[in-house]
């Protein structure tokens, strides 16, 4: 790791030091979650987190839809008081990557607060093509070169990126067709447009059941239980691969430590109740869970890999 990412990490994400003192009278007024648009997963899941957070704290917690990245933008100029708050996934910390001028620094400008969940993307292929594993879907990969097509959405989404590691760590030619959304891409794969795709779990798992598409590895690092059966990629012959959506809550840089450790408390405590994990469950969400320290390690570790495959793929959010 170079010192540029440790030295901005330690200051950035710290969870502890400076601020140890003070914050005692959190929280004094309302919270307000930023998040993405009405009606997307991060919404769901963050409108749960309010609602579970919001007795215990004392305080009304309201959920605000922004679209695109001003949820971003907004939170990494708020006051580091815990009352503004930010429920998002990777195009936190991978936007940077993706484009020359981002008006935030995902290290420098948020404290991490917990992962909360995670979604893995599965690897689903039309049931026209000859192959029901990974190896094989491989080996015909490799000996027709450019040939096989797989769909995705916006440049750098979860499912792009998916398919970008597997391209890569795979060692084929697969050419990409870019949709408007993640939805298009795949009902243009049940339609027969295209070979594969990496959909999320939650979403593919109906079409699977029902042999619209055909599933052959998951993308989480261990088996997952929304998957049942299902090998993962890494154990299918390209071991380290992992790929998946991930959610979490960050508070502005600067939080004190008090503060983001009651948050992490509370949201911790909601996550882990029987219902909600049911009701995460069942749209294809896994808890999670972490301490401050955890989520921070992870986006360290994201930025490092999908960083360097974003720049050796030149992949590029127009």
């Amino acid at each position: 790791m170079t010192r540029f990412v440790v030295s901005i990490f330690s200051v950035g994400l710290m969870v502890v030091g400076a601020g140890m003192t003070s914050g005692q009278d959190f929280p004094n007024k309302p919270i307000r979650i930023f998040t993405s648009q009405s009606g997307s997963p991060s919404d769901f899941i963050a409108r749960l987190l309010a609602q579970g957070i919001s007795g215990p704290l004392g305080q009304p917690v309201i959920v605000d839809n922004r679209v695109g990245i001003i949820a971003t933008e907004t939170v990494a100029k708020a006051p580091p008081d815990g009352h503004t708050l930010l429920f998002y996934g990777p195009t936190l910390w991978l936007l940077p990557f993706l484009r020359d001028h981002v008006a935030w620094d995902p290290a420098r400008d948020f404290s991490a607060v917990t992962w909360a969940t995670s979604a893995p993307n599965i690897l689903v292929v039309h049931p026209s093509l000859p192959v029901k594993t990974v190896r094989e879907l491989i080996a015909l990969a490799k000996a027709r070169p450019g040939e096989l097509n797989y769909g995705s959405g916006l440049a750098g989404s979860s499912n792009h990126l998916a398919a970008e590691l597997f391209r890569s760590m795979a060692g084929i030619n697969i050419v990409r067709v870019a949709y408007k959304g993640p939805a298009a891409a795949f009902y243009a794969l049940i339609g027969g447009q295209l070979q594969l795709m990496f959909p999320d779990a939650g979403s593919a798992s109906p079409h699977v059941k029902s042999g619209g598409v055909r599933a052959l590895a998951v993308g989480s690092a261990t088996p997952s239980a929304l998957t049942p059966g299902l090998p993962t990629l890494a154990a299918s012959g390209l071991p380290g691969y992992e790929s998946g959506i991930i959610s979490a809550m960050f508070a502005p840089a600067k939080t004190p430590a008090t503060i983001i450790n009651r948050l992490n408390q509370e949201i911790v405590r909601v996550l882990n109740r029987a219902d909600v994990k049911e009701r995460l469950f069942n749209s294809g969400v896994e808890i999670v869970g972490s301490s401050p320290e955890q989520l921070a390690a992870k986006m360290r570790s994201e930025m490092t890999r999908m960083g360097k495959l974003i720049k050796d793929a030149g992949i590029r959010d127009q």
